[in-house]
């Protein structure tokens, strides 16, 4: 779920030399000692695969129900699409919806499968019906209930004030993917629209990653290029920052909003350094 802002949108940024001038990124929460600790004398794993001088961030969009959203995230160059099956959120989709969407998906974008806490039977079954590329867990599973469907999967990782993220993330060593979210207690465990303190991912703590690094909560076609330029992460996950907006200014949950879904690309590209896209 991304997976977005301090309070609700989506992510673009003109250029790095203006997002220097932009306000910083969201409020500051507590690092943990070990992550304070960390030293990039240690084993640096992933990161070393990422320091190039030419970025892509590759992007998801995630919460997908209808057909054309799905469409509109190809046509804007996403990466790759979620669709979500936990019956907790109206971003909810069923066997039948989600092989209508996956029947639009062309070669070369992944189609991920995410759930919160799920039995085996659920999993199994979505994979049974559905040619689903990679898993993503977004509860509180073990590592072994994640790596028991013999499929890649994405860890989601709660950033949470005083929890040592290294620690947290320890046992999930063998995933595609450490997708680190906002955490919220009593609100949906991803697609809030709120971020967490990107100061909480330092350079030391990125250096010790088993895994490439997916940056979700809060973003929008606001901020993500600041994200982008404070923590440098593989990947950018988005849901409510491109979701249609209600009479009341919030998301529409599950309800993608095409121009949003363009703006958001466009900000990743050119905090990449690319040129946007022209109709």
């Amino acid at each position: 779920m991304s997976t977005e802002e301090p309070s609700r949108s989506a992510n673009c940024a003109p250029s790095r030399g203006s997002e220097a001038r932009e306000p910083a990124g969201p409020p500051r929460g507590r690092a943990s000692e070990s992550e304070t600790r960390a030293s990039s004398s240690e084993p640096r794993a992933w990161a070393d695969h990422t320091s190039t001088t030419q970025r892509r961030t590759h992007i998801k969009i995630c919460g997908i129900t209808r057909v054309d959203d799905a469409r509109a995230a190809i046509d804007a160059g996403a990466d790759a699409i979620g669709l979500v099956f936990w019956s907790g959120t109206p971003r909810v989709v069923t066997h039948a919806q989600a092989r209508a969407i996956v029947a639009a998906v062309p070669a070369f974008v992944t189609v991920v499968g995410l759930f919160v806490d799920p039995n085996a039977d659920e999993v199994r079954a979505a994979l049974d019906a559905l040619p689903i590329d990679l898993l993503q867990f977004h509860g509180r599973e073990p590592a072994s209930f994640c790596r028991a469907f013999g499929r890649r999967y994405l860890k989601a990782i709660p950033v949470r004030d005083g929890v040592d993220l290294l620690e947290s993330l320890s046992p999930y060593g063998d995933a595609a993917g450490l997708l680190f979210d906002a955490f919220s207690e009593g609100d949906l465990p991803g697609g809030t629209g709120r971020a967490f303190d990107w100061g909480r991912l330092t350079a030391d703590v990125r250096a010790r990653l088993p895994a490439p690094l997916i940056l979700s909560g809060g973003l929008d076609a606001s901020n993500v290029g600041r994200a982008i330029a404070a923590v440098a992460p593989w990947g950018v996950d988005v849901s409510s920052g491109v979701e249609e907006r209600g009479s009341d200014g919030r998301p529409r949950r599950g309800l993608k909003d095409a121009a949003r879904i363009r703006a958001f690309v466009e900000g990743v590209r050119i905090a990449d350094g690319g040129t946007p896209a022209t109709a």
